[in-house]
């Protein structure tokens, strides 16, 4: 039973058979060939670092990450950053994930119903084909559960969900902005665009790519997908084209793994709204997650290789 979240721990604490997800571990040696891990403890409030020293042969047997660890130890100060220095690390079997996967702050049912209202308002052809696929009673929940990224940005339960109805409201502000965009065309590749992810990622012991994420991926996932549904409902070829072009595009660059480059008003800036809410939301989800106790984060961000300042106000 767990009974202290990361959230509320506090310098001092004592902790004995805590358990914590292991998000990530690190074995090295000291000067003098002792073996010691670093890590990182994830559970649903946050994520924590730490050192384990003088780890004995038993625990190195097992370790990795996405296991989930009975800790022992105490939580304390290095440089301004809470960690917890381990003494004694137990594995964990068949440990229910449901308090060490972080969650979606948003709740899922408004999110769904938020969604529902997104593709009432879409016009026809278009309504049809987002909610064949998105509102089927089997892929509805797998959609409102998956992570829309493994760690750089909305990775957490319900990510994907959260990620795809925030572009959708970006969508909608900029196709006001902007002149020739087509709203029906760019809102349904706002909320399909990344449906492979449903089964790109798997949730057992921590978010990691499954076997359809390395083999086949959630771009080319998603034009299954969405060519499946067309012929099943007799969707215009011309239409179908324009869709699967946003969804293959819409990482912007081959560098970045799309097969072709945005070339249409709403492929452009489809991936446009994709990097700037997948960039805000990195930049949160970092601030958030490093226990730094200053204004500044202790650990440079993957996404943008640096440190990054609080916003006023963030919790």
């Amino acid at each position: 039973m767990k009974t202290k979240f990361i959230s509320a721990l506090n310098i001092g604490d004592e902790l004995v058979n805590e358990p914590f997800l292991l998000q990530e571990v690190v074995p090295r040696m000291t000067k003098d060939g002792r073996p010691y891990l670093l890590y990182t403890l994830r559970d649903k409030s946050g994520q924590v670092g730490g050192v384990f020293w003088d780890v004995p042969d038993y625990i190195l047997s097992w370790i990795k990450a996405g296991l989930v660890a009975l800790v022992s130890g105490k939580v304390n100060s290095y440089k301004d950053t809470t960690q917890i220095m381990a003494t004694d690390l137990n594995v964990v079997a068949n440990p229910d994930l449901a308090d060490f996967l972080p969650s979606s702050q948003r709740p899922r049912e408004e999110m769904i119903a938020e969604l529902r209202q997104y593709i009432a308002n879409l016009a026809q052809p278009w309504q049809q084909m987002v909610s064949s696929i998105l509102l089927d009673d089997a892929f509805l929940p797998q959609f409102a559960m998956a992570p829309a990224a493994r760690s750089m940005h909305h990775a957490f339960i319900g990510g994907l969900l959260e990620h795809s109805l925030s572009m959708a409201k970006l969508a909608q502000l900029l196709a006001k902005h902007y002149r020739y965009v087509n709203l029906d065309l760019l809102l349904a590749g706002a909320l399909l665009h990344d449906i492979g992810k449903t089964a790109e990622y798997t949730l057992e012991g921590a978010f990691a790519f499954a076997d359809d994420g390395k083999l086949v991926g959630h771009i080319v996932r998603a034009i299954v997908i969405v060519e499946k549904a067309a012929a099943e409902i007799d969707f215009p070829e011309d239409l179908l084209r324009q869709l699967v072009h946003l969804i293959a595009s819409h990482h912007g660059t081959y560098e970045w793994g799309s097969p072709v480059l945005p070339k249409t008003v709403e492929a452009v800036l489809l991936h446009q709204i994709d990097l700037m809410d997948s960039r805000m939301q990195g930049f949160l989800d970092h601030v958030r997650d490093d226990n730094s106790e200053t204004e500044w984060t202790s650990k440079e961000s993957r996404m943008f290789g640096t440190t990054l300042q609080r916003p006023s106000g963030l919790e």
